[in-house]
């Protein structure tokens, strides 16, 4: 009996644990205006990223994962329109998968604060070791977390984070392939990762950042020179207003003709 009440919390857990429908059911119902395709992608893709590693139970958050949340976000929907409507939609993700927005971008801010004010990549690894048995800052205590735990659940996420501390850094470095795999070959080694995922996902990341500027150019070509057909179009209808005013307000030949036609058949009489 004692073994059947067991399996049965077990199941009941499983049961109330939430899907990706209801995560998305709770942004929609956040933020009701439309996003267009683009962008929609970028925000469901996040979204249940983010549930899928929320829901299982080797994940545990940390601030350097924050960073690849809040990086995602602020430089994949960078020119957004209408602008207004960004703080919105980020605060319905975190909040569709039972986040606190203001943790996420305060931890974001804390440990990306701690990467900048390392000197140099070399400084970093020699901090990577010390992290190994101690964690005395936000950068520092999170890689402790991390090292130190055997269970600790990869995310391409994390992986993003990162990369954006290495970016904080040292930018220039990190862009010549060759030092940025080896250096992440290192950071693999010690953190426990598959070296070979962890540069995929870099990759990936560097690559869509690109693809998505790229996008957001041609949208904002596409902006602009519908911008300048909106300005033609009202100014050739003011033309023509203007026109057809001043034409309602000037007499007419007929009219005149008339008046003096009538004035001679007068004098005829």
């Amino acid at each position: 009996m004692f073994t059947n009440s067991i399996q049965l919390k077990e199941r009941l857990l499983v049961n109330n644990v939430r899907t990706v429908s209801d995560t998305k059911r709770a942004f929609y119902g956040a933020h009701t205006r439309p996003i267009s395709a683009i962008y929609r992608r970028v925000v469901e893709e996040l979204m249940v990223e983010m549930h899928l590693l929320l829901v299982n139970v080797d994940f545990a958050y940390d601030s350097i994962f924050a960073l690849g949340v809040i990086s995602v976000f602020d430089r994949f929907m960078a020119g957004y329109q209408p602008e207004a409507d960004r703080p919105e939609i980020y605060t319905a993700i975190i909040k569709a998968v039972e986040g606190d927005p203001e943790q996420y971008r305060r931890d974001a801010q804390e440990v990306i604060a701690a990467g900048s004010a390392v000197p140099s990549i070399d400084a970093f690894k020699s901090l990577l070791e010390e992290a190994k048995s101690n964690g005395s800052d936000a950068l520092k205590g999170n890689l402790h977390k991390v090292i130190t735990n055997p269970k600790f659940k990869y995310s391409r996420l994390f992986a993003t984070g990162l990369y954006n501390v290495l970016e904080a850094i040292d930018s220039a470095s990190i862009q010549d392939k060759d030092k940025r795999e080896a250096l992440l070959d290192e950071l693999a080694e010690t953190l426990g990762f598959n070296n070979d995922l962890l540069k995929k996902d870099v990759d990936l990341y560097r690559g869509n950042l690109e693809t998505m500027a790229q996008a957001q150019a041609v949208m904002q070509d596409m902006v602009e020179a519908e911008k300048k057909k909106k300005a033609k179009r009202e100014a050739e209808k003011q033309a023509r207003d203007e026109a057809n005013a001043k034409a309602a307000a000037e007499p007419t030949d007929t009219a005149d003709t008339s008046v003096d036609g009538e004035k001679s058949e007068t004098k005829a009489e």
